[in-house]
């Protein structure tokens, strides 16, 4: 067989320093047998199954960018990465058409005139900022869609350049049926239930037929153990779907919450059962309230999230901003307006009351038993019954995972990670990220949006090296959690230790930006501390929360270094840099504090941050021990279909506190979609929620990106509370984990 020409070795050419410098490096004294020589390597084009999944890809998008549209003038338009610079655009807070819009509409359309395009004929779905230093200038980005038949009735002449209108990947897309103006959760089920009742009209029923287990007009009985964004969102579909719920919470209402919170920061009062952890709306609600996801920030089910908040209070700018976000103060008023509307349903709340144990009955869970959770008597307690209970109990509930084993629960250990929270000036990260542009935030109420930053770096050490690990060479570090304008506060759920978070307020005014820089961890890394067991996650954090209270000196003081003092391993004797953290900080060594591997982790990956964001290996930079409850360190086992957990039926493990969520919208999410599952279950739902919200998508699922500057294939797989990256180079994998939220 001959062999194409194309496909034989090319003839040597000795390169010449003289005429190339890429080969200056070569030695003219050597024999150019003995020089490094660079060799070319041509392939045949692989066709169809042989081809590498990138390629597929790319031909798949390129065959959809040439799909033809059926009709041009039907539906909508949507044009995406409209850059208007800022000296054109209103600011942050204008989430309207504006004249510097326009004119970038009217380049893609390739009209002559951009100031008789209407605006009416334009809806802005996405707006974000982008100031990154390789462009000429910052500019605000937008995805819009144009709604051709209103456009055509106010502009007829725009006519013939629609016409010439092709689509093009990532930039122009044509749909051809209108985005539906509900969406809400709140809308989706009333719109279910108004079609099951036409069709019970016509002689069928909204409850299984022939059913037994709910005779006459009894409604089904449900728990909603946990009052966080997943308990919420399944308490809300089951209230809305008929079912008689009853969500039990250990700590207290928003208010009460707020005056405990009061309490713990200005008399160092902690309440157990009431603090930043426990209460109604969960641990994001003394947060920063970031609505930030990963799971598909246009997928039906996070837009339904979104738009429900909206229903509930929060402003409609979540709905189009890249970053949207809430802040504590309205997430306060949002929770009250969510309370009301279940109470309305009929849904009982008890708050202040503690799930002791499950009452289970032949594998099968047929009711709580619960307590006062302020009441130290042990004759409190009662038994309660229902047909299913729905476990939302959030990631610090470590005593509901005790509670757990004790019925031989499958609970598996997961990855998460630990580290520090840092904190800078705001101003100096302000202008860090915009340079001269920094004097444009004006604490929030400016132009430009307050300064953030996202940092990942993944350390591998050369074999044989273990200063990055013990018994592996790699380790993934992260900025998890960042709050721009905000403070660093307690998270503590016991008085002998500390564990600390950040939060901010809406507008982020605050002089200080935070966030966790964190270290992942595993069941290696429990084991060196001689943690076992399902709950060695959990040991593991409490260990060095109460190393972390030692180091403080107890009253909840939290110990500090220097960055640059953490960086040259010393402990200098001047004063610290003020703090955010209002129960005090002390000046420590927190070299003492981790494993010798993890420190030196956090350090390596410092230094790398700061190539990335010259300056932020400042003098004024403060870290805080210690941040341990990134994500949950356990997962519950459950069907992926039913939502049930594979040890106990009846029992529903969902949100973060169970493993299946990193955040508030993903929480939310998963709560949704177990709210339809349980509904379901109990004859109370029939229909296909995917083809309302799409597929469910809280784990084992992965997806191929491709970074064009880098010119590698990421592959993202989603993991519980984590993403993991796998960059392919030369044939290494090399994974890189983050959080997959905040």
């Amino acid at each position: 067989m001959s062999i194409p020409s194309k496909l034989l070795p090319l003839p040597y050419c000795p390169p010449n320093p003289n005429t190339n410098p890429k080969f200056r490096f070569l030695n003219p004294k050597r024999p150019l047998y003995c020089q490094p020589k660079t060799l070319q390597i041509q392939c045949a084009k692989r066709t169809g199954k042989q081809r590498y999944p990138s390629e597929k890809k790319k031909l798949k998008l390129k065959h959809k960018a040439l799909t033809h549209v059926n009709d041009k003038f039907q539906g909508i338009w949507r044009l995406s990465k409209l850059g208007v610079p800022l000296h054109l655009d209103p600011g942050k807070d204008f989430l309207d058409v504006s004249e510097g819009l326009l004119q970038e509409i009217a380049k893609v359309l390739k009209f002559p005139v951009a100031s008789m395009l209407p605006p009416e004929a334009f809806l802005v779905v996405r707006k974000s900022f982008d100031a990154r230093k390789v462009l000429k200038e910052p500019k605000f980005v937008y995805t819009v869609e144009m709604d051709v038949h209103k456009l055509l009735t106010l502009e007829p002449r725009t006519w013939d350049f629609i016409s010439r209108l092709e689509p093009k990947v990532g930039l122009i897309e044509h749909i051809e049926h209108m985005r539906g103006s509900s969406g809400d959760l709140v809308s989706i089920t009333r719109d279910y239930k108004i079609n099951k009742s036409a069709e019970s009209i016509k002689g069928e029923s909204i409850y299984k037929e022939g059913s037994d287990d709910f005779p006459g007009s009894r409604r089904p009985k449900v728990a909603v153990v946990g009052s966080g964004p997943s308990g919420l969102f399944a308490c809300l579909v089951l209230a809305e779907l008929g079912v008689d719920v009853t969500i039990i919470e250990r700590g207290q209402a928003v208010e009460q919450r707020g005056r405990d919170i009061g309490a713990l920061m200005v008399r160092r009062i902690l309440q157990l059962e009431s603090n930043f952890c426990f209460g109604e709306g969960g641990a994001g609600t003394w947060s920063d309230g970031k609505l930030v996801t990963r799971i598909g920030r246009n997928s039906g089910s996070v837009l339904a999230v979104m738009k429900t908040l909206v229903h509930f209070g929060a402003p409609e700018s979540i709905l189009v901003d890249g970053k949207p976000h809430l802040g504590t103060d309205r997430l306060i008023p949002l929770l009250r307006n969510f309370r009301q509307h279940l109470e309305s349903l009929g849904v009982t709340i008890r708050f202040g009351t503690k799930v002791d144990d499950l009452v289970v009955e032949d594998a099968n869970v047929v009711g709580v038993e619960v307590s006062d959770s302020r009441e130290k008597s042990e004759h409190n307690s009662q038994k309660l019954r229902y047909d299913a209970v729905v476990l939302a109990v959030g990631h610090s509930a470590r005593d509901a995972y005790q509670m757990l084993l004790s019925h031989n629960m499958d609970l598996v250990p997961k990855d998460f990670a630990v580290g520090l929270r840092i904190e800078h000036p705001q101003e100096l990260i302000n202008s860090i990220q915009y340079s001269s542009l920094a004097a444009e935030v004006h604490k929030g109420r400016g132009k430009v949006p307050v300064a953030d930053y996202k940092v990942v770096k993944y350390l591998q050490g050369e074999d044989g090296d273990t200063s990055f690990d013990s018994g592996a060479t790699s380790r993934s570090c992260y900025s998890f959690c960042m709050c721009p304008g905000g403070q660093v506060v307690l998270t503590s759920t016991n008085p002998s230790e500390i564990c600390i978070n950040g939060m901010s307020f809406s507008r982020r005014a605050s002089r200080w930006a935070n966030a966790a820089l964190v270290a992942t961890v595993s069941s290696k890394d429990f084991g060196a501390l001689n943690c076992d067991g399902p709950l060695a996650g959990v040991e593991f954090q409490r260990e060095f929360e109460r190393r972390a209270a030692m180091m403080g000196g107890g009253n909840f003081v939290v110990p500090v270094q220097t960055v640059t003092d953490f960086m040259e391993n010393k402990l200098s004797v001047t004063s610290v840099p003020p703090s955010s953290y209002r129960l005090g900080v002390k000046a420590a060594n927190l070299h003492e504090l981790f494993p010798l591997h993890i420190t030196k982790a956090l350090q390596h990956s410092i230094s790398m941050f700061d190539e990335e964001l010259p300056g932020f290996i400042s003098k004024d930079a403060l870290l805080h021990g210690v941040e341990t409850r990134t994500s949950s360190p356990i997962q519950i086992p459950r069907n992926s279909d039913t939502y049930e957990s594979t040890s106990l039926r009846g029992l529903y493990p969902i949100g973060e506190g169970a493993g299946y969520a990193g955040g508030i919208v993903s929480a939310a999410v998963d709560g949704m979609y177990a709210g339809f599952a349980v509904a379901k279950s109990l004859g109370l739902y029939s229909g296909d929620i995917e083809s309302i919200l799409g597929k469910a998508q809280y784990g084992g699922w992965a997806k191929t990106k491709k970074n064009s500057r880098l010119g590698i294939d990421l592959n993202l797989q989603f993991i519980p509370g984590t993403y993991v990256i796998s960059h392919i180079i030369s044939g290494q994998i090399l994974n890189i984990a983050f959080k997959s939220e905040g």
